[in-house]
């Protein structure tokens, strides 16, 4: 079920991040001919960047909408059937790519571009919810940092079929933007095989018998009786306790320390330069050198994932962050003395994986919509004003640009140092214990409503 929620999940936002620079030239060229075509008179030069950077940029626009709208959806009507309609979004925008050129309508890329937005907004938000909440407590941390993984393969998977020896040819261009239909599709085929997941059925849906079912079906036929004991302590805490809203999280105490960790970590994601790193370099690497470079951050990605159960999320944060930071101090040395050039985001760690856990753990389920509806828009809106501004930055500060973001670095892992508890190993009712000696005082622990007696015992039919 990893690979299926992957391949639908994170996949299609890195696919859809890499291969839209592949055919930039050959769909300028086409909206001048169809304008030609339209109306008897070419565009101006600057016209068609117009246009052309609107299509990229359309896809931002539709993942933010996205984003917003997914919170309330997967609340009403779960994520798995929202995951599967994301799919049909998907399809059509395929179709839409697919058709354009024998439509000959650049009208239709447009539109394609801003449904693969919307659907990817979903599927962002859905995939690290899901695949958090189908595993055992104790590789948790290992298919949170999957979500990593698969986006890191859609990248390198989008820069693989844009070379030109592949789809990326003036021919072929309409059907590398289609391809991405094909991984919406599997996804849709398998996806209805698996539960939902068994957190959502007992806690939010009260139907025990399935639930019981999908832990059989998810997890086999073994001893899970810890994993039960802990939902069943959640479901007891949240009983009483609506689907809050996101104004409704970001006003509770008891969620306070978790929504500093969640904005810390995902500005850091956007901020820690890697992002900077990649668009900095991808107009001026040859295609070959971008597929070899992703290919050492997949594999940086996956290494990461087999560390995750054995140092914890924390150590993986703050010295994720440090490494970091020597990279890039490293490199603003390296460009400032004007060194031979080297691959620099090749060799950039990435602390995704470790994030994903993060977000994922310090929410309950009731609170999980919400939160995620917040690193949505953090997300796009990062990767929308990181766009906008790094070209101003590097022509005002040149290699020295670079240590804005060390300094983001140096900060971030301090406070992740001193704030974050360890979540490895602990049950979401210990996490959020842990986090209520923050929110509340160690003399208000006591009364809070995350506190359970360690006697106490839930007995299911498994």
């Amino acid at each position: 079920m990893i690979l299926v929620l992957g391949i639908g999940g994170s996949f299609p936002y890195g696919f859809h991040i890499s291969v839209i620079n592949y055919p930039s030239v050959h769909i300028r060229k086409f909206i001048n001919e169809t304008w030609i075509e339209r109306h008897g008179s070419p565009l101006h030069p600057e016209t068609i960047m117009l246009l052309w950077s609107f299509i990229v940029s359309v896809y931002g626009i539709g993942g933010f909408l996205g984003s917003l709208c997914c919170g309330y959806l997967t609340t009403k009507y779960r994520k798995k059937k929202c995951q599967m309609f994301t799919n049909l979004i998907m399809l059509i925008a395929a179709l839409l790519m697919a058709f354009s050129k024998t439509a000959k309508s650049f009208e239709m890329i447009l539109a394609g571009r801003f449904l693969y937005g919307v659907g990817t907004g979903f599927s962002l938000n859905i995939h690290p919810q899901y695949v958090g909440e189908i595993s055992p407590k104790k590789l948790r941390g290992f298919t949170n940092s999957t979500v990593a993984v698969f986006l890191t393969l859609g990248k390198l998977t989008g820069q693989i079929v844009g070379l030109r020896e592949i789809l990326g040819s003036e021919a072929l261009w309409p059907w590398l933007l289609a391809s991405s239909g094909l991984s919406a599709l599997v996804q849709l085929v398998t996806l209805p095989f698996f539960p939902d997941s068994p957190s959502y059925l007992l806690i939010q849906k009260g139907n025990e018998e399935a639930f019981r079912k999908a832990i059989r079906k998810l997890w086999g036929e073994g001893d899970h009786q810890a994993e039960v004991d802990d939902i069943m302590k959640e479901k007891a805490a949240v009983t009483s306790t609506k689907t809050l809203r996101v104004l409704e999280v970001i006003k509770e105490r008891s969620l306070r320390w978790q929504l500093y960790i969640l904005v810390t970590v995902m500005t850091t994601l956007q901020l820690c330069g890697i992002n900077a790193v990649e668009c900095s370099l991808s107009l001026e690497q040859e295609p070959l050198g971008s597929v070899a470079r992703t290919f050492s951050f997949d594999t940086f990605s996956l290494f990461q994932s087999t560390l995750i159960e054995r140092f914890g999320r924390k150590v993986l944060l703050w010295g994720g962050y440090t490494l970091m930071c020597s990279v890039l101090a490293l490199l603003t040395m390296t460009l400032s003395l004007q060194v031979t050039r080297w691959q620099p985001s090749g060799y950039l760690p990435s602390t995704t994986g470790a994030t994903v856990s993060i977000m994922v753990e310090i929410f309950s389920q009731s609170y999980r919509p919400s939160a995620f509806l917040i690193v949505g828009c953090i997300n796009w809106m990062g990767l929308f004003v990181l766009g906008m501004i790094f070209p101003l930055i590097v022509d005002n500060l040149g290699p020295f640009c670079f240590l804005i973001f060390l300094g983001i670095l140096v900060l971030s892992a301090i406070f992740i140092y001193l704030y974050l508890p360890e979540t490895k190993g602990k049950s979401i009712m210990e996490i959020k214990a842990e986090f209520n000696k923050l929110n509340f005082g160690k003399k208000e622990i006591s009364v809070t409503e995350n506190n359970f007696p360690k006697e106490q015992l839930f007995c299911t039919k498994l």
